[in-house]
């Protein structure tokens, strides 16, 4: 995946976030606009409910979230799913923050994060019903990334690898939500 370019033009530390509205759990539309206007945002995309990298991912951060909140920051985390699963993985992980579904990874492609899973991964992942998580047979999931935005809706501090194990580390999520916070 690296060696194709994956997640390489997505959005970039002093560059703009393109906007996004997407449903939450509960089905309501959430824009970025509407989160940087309270404060500074990690937008962070996940692949699914399914991945225990993902929920490890999720519960760090959720551990995380006090320092995160006093600080005037906050987190929307970005999956493929249905909302039923989006609802689901928000109530089994305790999630205080909105979950929000990318369906059919409109906004992950359009960040260059989406990528399709060959027939060898779908064979490894055939024990997944991911149709009926994604709601379609696409067989596309998001790169594992993290955007930390400011309220200018400027892109502060990121991480993408398309080594879905890798993620960017708390201590450097806080940081970077600190130092994007003192700018405000």
């Amino acid at each position: 995946m690296a060696e194709n370019g994956g997640g390489e033009s997505a959005p970039r530390p002093g560059e703009v976030m393109p906007p996004f509205m997407l449903p939450d759990e509960n089905g309501h539309l959430v824009t970025l606009p509407s989160l940087i206007e309270r404060g500074p945002v990690a937008v962070m995309f996940f692949r699914g409910h399914w991945c225990p990298y993902c929920r490890l991912n999720m519960r760090a951060v959720i551990q995380a979230q006090d320092d995160i909140n006093a600080m005037g920051a906050q987190i929307v985390a970005i999956m493929p799913e249905t909302q039923e699963f989006t609802e689901t993985f928000k109530a089994d992980s305790g999630a205080p923050f909105p979950i929000l579904t990318d369906l059919d990874n409109g906004y992950a492609l359009s960040l260059n994060l989406a990528i399709w899973l060959g027939a060898e991964i779908q064979q490894l992942l055939s024990y997944q019903d991911m149709a009926k998580f994604h709601g379609n047979e696409g067989w596309m999931l998001p790169i594992p990334a993290v955007f930390v935005v400011g309220r200018d809706g400027i892109v502060k501090a990121r991480f993408v690898d398309p080594d879905f194990r890798k993620r960017m580390e708390i201590d450097d999520l806080i940081e970077a939500l600190e130092r994007v916070s003192r700018e405000n």
